[in-house]
């Protein structure tokens, strides 16, 4: 579509999580930041939370991209399991064959699997996206996959990663024994709206732009306000800001193509008129 008119290799808005477009938002890199200190230390479980669309999966993946080959991670995009799928989810992301193991044969071979590889020298990480997805079943199941150790460190160690939904069901007193577990927490935020515009540009340059600015600074307070920051829909208004732009042949963002860009996206914050003119 608008590759070309704007100079671009590829399309710099997708809305799938690429560790390429990572931006370093000061509360995103404090976030990785305190994980992988976090997993340094080697203690109990690690909490991200975020609203929808801030960035959280890109956060995780850029996460198991940065570590090296001592640590073997498990990763699950989508725990909505039961304790024993939970429990073979994992042993197949450890190379664990479950097959013909009822669940106590299968724990046993899921600690042999961890012994041997702290033996080897490694440290295993069990990445969980959309944690809140688990419910108490499944955190409780973690919990007690998480009491495999030897005499002086935890021989699985877990990062949750979830909606403010997570930190509902981690307040409930049936849950404190995990909750007292966790040793590191986070919270995401939205971008703040002078950051909008840099992150904008961030993801323009990746793709191959080298012009100059295309976002003004009324089209970026317009993208700021409609987006409230988030960078899912920061991604979402920007894109369809750049087919407005190139429907017009015009090069520049400018606020009537961010204004279409909210008319045409339900869940943008539709600023007030005195906003909409320009």
């Amino acid at each position: 579509m608008y590759l070309q008119h704007f100079g671009l290799r590829e399309y710099p808005f997708s809305l799938t999580p690429d560790t390429g477009y990572f931006y370093a938002y000061p509360r995103h890199q404090e976030a990785l930041n305190v994980l992988k200190v976090a997993l340094i230390e080697g203690e109990g479980f690690i909490k991200v939370t975020g609203e929808v669309g801030t960035g959280k999966t890109l956060l995780c993946r850029t996460l198991l991209g940065q570590l090296d080959d001592s640590v073997m991670t498990a990763w699950l995009p989508n725990p909505q399991l039961d304790a024993p799928a939970l429990r073979r989810a994992v042993a197949d992301e450890l190379g664990v064959d479950a097959s013909g193991l009822d669940d106590h044969q299968l724990l046993k071979r899921l600690t042999e699997r961890l012994v041997g590889l702290h033996g080897e020298g490694r440290r295993v990480v069990l990445v969980v996206d959309e944690a809140q997805g688990l419910g108490e079943e499944g955190l409780e199941a973690l919990r007690l996959l998480t009491n495999l150790e030897t005499e002086k460190s935890k021989l699985l160690q877990v990062v949750l990663f979830g909606q403010p939904e997570l930190d509902t069901i981690l307040a409930r007193p049936s849950i404190r024994q995990l909750r007292q577990r966790i040793t590191f927490s986070h919270r995401l935020t939205p971008l703040d709206p002078d950051s909008v515009a840099d992150y904008v540009m961030h993801r323009l340059r990746m793709a191959g732009y080298n012009g100059p600015a295309l976002l003004g600074g009324r089209a970026a307070r317009l993208l700021a306000r409609g987006s409230r920051g988030v960078p899912r829909l920061v991604n979402i208004l920007a894109h369809k800001a750049l087919m407005s732009a190139y429907g017009k042949g015009e090069r520049m963002l400018r606020p009537i193509h961010v204004r279409r860009a909210i008319e045409d996206t339900e869940d943008a914050t539709r600023p007030r008129w005195g906003g909409w003119f320009g």
